[in-house]
C-alpha cells in the first residue's frame, strides 16, 4: 500500500489517525489537564456507585474511571449544566441584605442649661453697614468640643409660624442647650473683614460678628443726597404749607411795625406772629410820695 502520496501521510509515520483515535487522544489530554487543576475529591457532583463505576450527579452520566469523568467535566454538556444550575440558584436565593454601614457613635451629654450671651448692635462709620456682634459664654464646655453656628431659614424651624422677614442664627456647644437669635432676613456680607468668628479657649468665649449688605435706596426727588456731614437746609414755606401766597404785599400791621423783606425765591409772605396790643401807661405817682 502506498502511503507516500496519501493526504496527510508521511513516509515512516504511522499514518493518519482515525476519528475514534483523535477523540481518545483529546480525552486523554483533557484528563491530564483536569488532574493538574481539579481536585476530584472536592467535586460535589462526583459519585462512585456500588458497581465501581463513577457517576456525574449533575448530568446523570456513567464513567468507567476517573479520567473519563474528568474529561466529561471539561465537555460542553457539563459546562452548560453548570451555568444553568448557577442561574437557577441565583434566582431562587433570597435577597442578601446590604452590608451594614459603619455606625458612628453619637456622644451623649447631659444638658446643663443655656449659655450666657451678649449682643451688640454696631454701624460701620465708613460704609454705614449695620452689624451684630455676638458673645456666647461656655465656661463648662466639654473637653475637645468647639462651638458651632449656622443660619436657619424661617421655614426650617417649627417653633413659630414661618415669616420670610426673619431668619435665625443658631449656636451649639455640648453640654449646653442650643440657642437661637431672631435676626432680619437680609443678605449677609460674607467678605473676610465683614464676617468673622473667634473661639477663645482660655476664657471659653465664642465671638461672631457679621455685617448686613447695604440696601439700594432711591435718591430723593429734590436732587442727589448731600455729602456726609452736611445737613440739607429746610424747605421754604409755600402755599402747600397752609399759608396761601400772594403776589402783593400785605398791609402793614397796626403799631407801625414794618415787615422784613422776603428772602430771594420766596412765593409768599412770611407767617407773622399775631399783633400784641400796647400796654397802658401807668400815671406818675403824686409829688411827695
Amino acid at each position: 500500500m502506498d502511503f507516500q502520496h496519501r493526504a496527510g501521510g508521511k513516509t515512516g509515520s504511522g499514518g493518519v489517525a482515525s476519528t475514534s483515535e483523535s477523540n481518545r487522544d483529546r480525552r486523554e489530554r483533557l484528563r491530564q489537564l483536569a488532574l493538574e487543576t481539579i481536585d476530584i475529591n472536592k467535586d460535589p457532583y462526583f459519585m462512585k456507585n456500588h458497581l465501581g463505576s463513577y457517576e456525574c450527579k449533575l448530568c446523570l452520566t456513567l464513567h468507567n474511571n476517573e479520567g473519563s469523568y474528568l474529561a466529561h467535566t471539561q465537555g460542553k454538556k457539563h459546562q452548560t449544566n453548570l451555568a444553568r444550575r448557577a442561574a437557577k440558584e441565583a434566582k431562587e436565593a433570597p435577597a442578601q441584605p446590604a452590608p451594614a454601614k459603619l455606625k458612628v457613635e453619637v456622644k451623649k451629654f447631659v444638658k446643663i442649661g443655656r449659655p450666657g450671651y451678649k449682643v451688640t448692635k454696631q454701624r460701620d462709620p465708613e460704609t454705614g453697614q449695620q452689624s451684630l456682634l455676638f458673645q456666647i459664654d461656655y465656661p463648662e464646655v466639654a473637653e475637645g468640643i468647639g462651638p458651632r453656628h449656622r443660619f436657619m431659614s424661617a421655614y426650617e424651624q417649627r417653633i413659630e409660624p414661618p415669616d420670610r422677614r426673619w431668619q435665625y442664627l443658631l449656636f451649639a456647644a455640648e453640654p449646653y442647650e442650643t440657642i437661637a437669635f431672631k435676626v432680619p432676613s437680609r443678605e449677609i456680607d460674607k467678605a473676610e473683614t465683614r464676617f468673622w468668628t473667634h473661639w477663645n479657649r482660655e476664657t471659653k468665649q465664642f465671638f461672631l460678628q457679621f455685617h448686613f449688605k447695604m440696601e439700594k435706596m432711591l435718591p430723593p426727588m429734590g436732587g442727589p443726597p448731600p455729602p456726609v456731614g452736611v445737613k440739607r437746609p429746610p424747605p421754604l414755606m409755600s402755599a402747600m404749607d397752609g399759608h396761601p401766597g400772594s403776589d402783593s404785599m400785605p398791609p402793614p400791621p397796626p403799631g407801625g411795625m414794618s415787615i422784613p423783606p422776603l428772602p430771594p425765591g420766596a412765593t409768599g409772605a412770611p407767617h407773622m406772629p399775631p399783633h400784641m396790643p400796647p400796654m397802658p401807661m401807668r400815671p406818675p405817682p403824686p409829688d411827695g410820695l
